[in-house]
């Protein structure tokens, strides 16, 4: 599930090759219309397919002419992206 709160979008439960194909679509019209950041702390559990989403929405991103940041990467998330070789295409919002 997203939900939006003001430039951030908020992904909840579970982020796996169960669940990815629901965020994307619901996601598009969001990081069109300008969220900047994407948040994870809301996540239950994660997959390679957490990976893949955020690549995913980088691009969708860079075609909206936007920049995108995530925030709250679960640590497994960040060790997966890392042994794909991938963890500099993902950039990481500030902390609050």
């Amino acid at each position: 599930m997203t939900r939006r709160d003001g430039n951030r979008l908020l992904l909840e439960g579970p982020v796996d090759v169960g669940t990815v194909a629901t965020f994307l679509p619901a996601s598009a019209g969001h990081l069109r219309d300008g969220v900047a950041v994407v948040d994870f702390a809301a996540v239950t559990s994660v997959d390679s397919a957490a990976v893949a989403l955020a690549l995913a929405l980088m691009r969708e991103a860079r075609s909206a002419g936007r920049d995108l940041a995530f925030a709250n990467v679960p640590a497994a998330m960040s060790e997966l992206a890392k042994l794909y070789g991938v963890s500099d295409l993902i950039p990481l919002a500030p902390r609050q």
